[in-house]
């Protein structure tokens, strides 16, 4: 059976990779999204930080024997108590300024990690193994699916819908987005407004380590993951809508399944699609697709 003239297995086969693909990027994107929209910075970190994640597993598994399960809870948090450490000690400084500064410091720290990586373990990259219970594939009759691409899939929309009901639909997310348009107000009734931005950069980090320790058994392990990725997620970012939650998800996960798809059909473009995208996105619509025009 055919798809377009494309065999359907190497059609689905290219649809899931392209899912996979879109979850990273969600997740990516998200992260983004919520420190732009809560902090006001541009975090260039961020690929930085999905690579320290998928390090932290691997250095965890190598050394000490610490299975996936485990890593996948440990790594996140130790990337998000780094991200504490970025904010207390430089961005803190750098509140009310030009979004510029933000930029350029989070720009310098993610070179300065991905050169610590790189003069201790080089740019070759380190294997990471699918853990036990997500070994081999499902038949589903149509299709042959990967399980640990499934659960990457599933775990990546469940963690970017709880994130966004947390900041959308609760009250800690009311205090946050409030903390940000009028700090000394919230603190007046009674809010550590401070220690809300700092765990919220933390936050924004752990889900960059998340993404990379769910990274790590699907590509290679290396210095140089994060800066190959993170200009696609700043796309995925500027077409959804700076500051928009619901926008990245959506947009990380639909990019995905357009460059997957592009790679079937014309496998050249598969590299430039996303910003032919951003470029048509920006002229037609500023703020992006779910972004508030000023």
């Amino acid at each position: 059976m055919e798809i377009f003239g494309i065999p359907h297995q190497a059609f689905l086969g290219q649809l899931m990779l392209g899912l996979v693909n879109g979850a990273f990027y969600a997740m990516l994107s998200l992260g983004l999204a919520v420190i732009f929209g809560l902090l006001d910075i541009v975090n260039f970190a961020h690929g930085a930080l999905y690579m320290v994640g998928a390090f932290l597993a691997w250095i965890m598994l190598d050394r000490w024997s610490v299975n996936y399960w485990l890593a996948i809870v440990l790594a996140p948090l130790l990337v998000g108590v780094l991200g504490v450490v970025i904010e207390r000690a430089f961005l803190k400084r750098l509140y009310g300024l030009d979004p510029l500064y933000g930029l350029l410091l989070t720009f310098g720290l993610s070179l300065i990690l991905e050169g610590v990586f790189r003069e201790q373990y080089g740019v070759s990259g380190q294997s990471y193994p699918v853990p036990e219970l997500l070994a081999g594939a499902t038949n589903l009759g149509f299709m042959i699916l990967p399980n640990y691409r499934a659960f990457v899939v599933v775990a990546s929309l469940v963690v970017c819908l709880a994130t966004w009901y947390l900041i959308e639909r609760t009250r800690l997310g009311a205090y946050l987005r409030a903390g940000t348009e009028n700090a000394k107000l919230v603190q007046a009734f009674g809010v550590n407004v401070p220690l809300m931005v700092m765990l919220t950069y933390g936050a924004g980090a752990a889900l960059a380590g998340l993404a990379g320790v769910l990274a790590a058994p699907v590509i290679q392990v290396t210095p140089l993951m994060g800066s190959n990725l993170i200009i696609v997620v700043f796309a995925v970012v500027v077409i959804g809508g700076m500051g928009s939650i619901l926008g990245s998800v959506v947009t990380g996960l639909g990019l995905g399944v357009v460059e997957g798809l592009t790679r079937v059909f014309y496998p050249e473009a598969s590299n430039v699609v996303v910003f032919v995208i951003m470029a048509i996105v920006l002229m037609l619509r500023p703020a992006g697709l779910f972004g508030k025009e000023a």
